[in-house]
């Protein structure tokens, strides 16, 4: 699966039926809206500006989608092409067959290079001037020079048994394992670049997609239908949620606040994205004895709660949804502090001044009779 840049459209290959689904994700709820042919056994897809890019493993081609338009063209490449992935001015082809990583000029689109790598390439991901192919067969991770004339490997990394999906953000890559049920971590800045850390997920992680802020990673777990939700932070990065999905999870795309989960029963699941709280709002003033009600702004993924320290006024109570209401029974200034955490980040704080003011009329007294006035010269 990927998303078009704007996040208006996913495209999603169908493996076994040689097309490619077009879902409308500004649609409530997302909907397929299209239908494109393309080679056989479409494996991978990525979008870059107005163009898709599809693996066909079985015709040795990479079908190319003109995103506004269709039918599609073919470019031919290696051996059983697996992993995709676009950056700019090229496009980079991971040929599992033939143990080769094809170069597209996506100007022209036509091949302009191939680079030898490891054996039964599954993976790739770009990143800079760097590509990282990942190898089923040797448990190792190219590093490929895109700037180099022609491309070329700059290193090796070993890391799990099968590693099959990479994703890379800023100086970090995450690189699935198929036979450990584990995502290796690779330092990108060290030199050599090496692994760092090793993350337990689920059974058989296939896919891995990183979110926009780079504080989430994604790993479908194809043995066990779940999602690992990895907090890349961490010191170490580790697992910190765990989301049951459809059968057999295997790719996995990011956009805005959506993660987007191809399951092999030919569904996607749609999950929301951990976002830490926020909170807003200034209540108003308050009346003794007159019905009162302020609704907080609160955002965030998962709900947060929201919570009250200091003193609220007599008769208020705040809700975990941030709704302060009630009936005030006592006039003051009251000073307290609002909190809105969901355990993402750092909790939402805002402090308040809250004034209830008193619904007795003062007292006026009485004029009294008119009197007599005189004066003494």
């Amino acid at each position: 699966m990927a998303i078009t840049p704007n996040g208006d459209r996913a495209y999603v290959t169908n493996y076994g039926s040689n097309s490619v689904s077009v879902i409308d994700t500004a649609a409530t709820p997302p909907v397929v809206v299209a239908t494109i042919g393309v080679g056989a056994a479409p494996a991978r897809v990525a979008v870059d500006g107005n163009r898709a890019y599809v693996t066909d493993s079985e015709s040795n081609t990479v079908s190319l989608i003109d995103t506004a338009a269709t039918p599609p063209a073919a470019i031919g490449v290696g051996t059983l092409p697996f992993g995709v992935a676009v950056d700019g001015p090229r496009a980079y082809v991971a040929n599992y067959g033939s143990n080769s990583m094809s170069v597209i000029d996506t100007a022209t689109n036509t091949v302009v290079g191939t680079v030898p790598v490891g054996g039964n390439p599954a993976g790739v991901a770009v990143d800079g001037d760097r590509a990282y192919v990942t190898h089923l067969a040797d448990g190792t991770v190219s590093v490929i020079d895109t700037a180099a004339s022609p491309p070329a490997v700059v290193g090796t990394i070993p890391v799990g048994t099968n590693p099959y999906g990479v994703a890379v953000d800023g100086n970090r890559a995450y690189v699935t394992n198929l036979t450990d049920d584990t995502v290796s971590v690779i330092d990108t800045a060290a030199s050599p670049p090496a692994v760092v850390a090793t993350i337990p997920v689920g059974t058989h992680p296939y896919g891995v997609a990183i979110t926009p802020n780079g504080d989430r990673a994604y790993v479908t777990n194809r043995g066990d239908n779940s999602v690992s939700v990895i907090d890349t932070a961490a010191s170490p990065p580790a697992v910190v949620g765990t989301i049951p999905i459809g059968a057999s999870p295997y790719g996995v795309a990011v956009d805005g606040n959506r993660v987007y989960v191809t399951n092999l029963n030919g569904t996607v699941s749609v999950i929301a994205i951990d976002q830490p709280p926020t909170l807003a709002g200034t209540p108003v003033e308050g009346m003794v004895g007159q019905p009162y009600n302020h609704a907080f702004a609160v955002t965030g993924q998962p709900a947060p709660t929201v919570t009250a320290t200091g003193t609220l006024p007599d008769g208020l109570t705040l809700s975990p949804g941030g709704v302060l209401s009630g009936t005030p029974t006592t006039a003051g200034t009251y000073t307290f502090t609002v909190t809105a955490s969901n355990g993402i980040g750092d909790a939402a704080v805002l402090p308040v001044v809250l004034g209830i003011t008193d619904a007795t009329p003062p007292p006026t007294g009485s004029l009294g009779g008119a009197g007599s006035v005189s004066w003494t010269s």
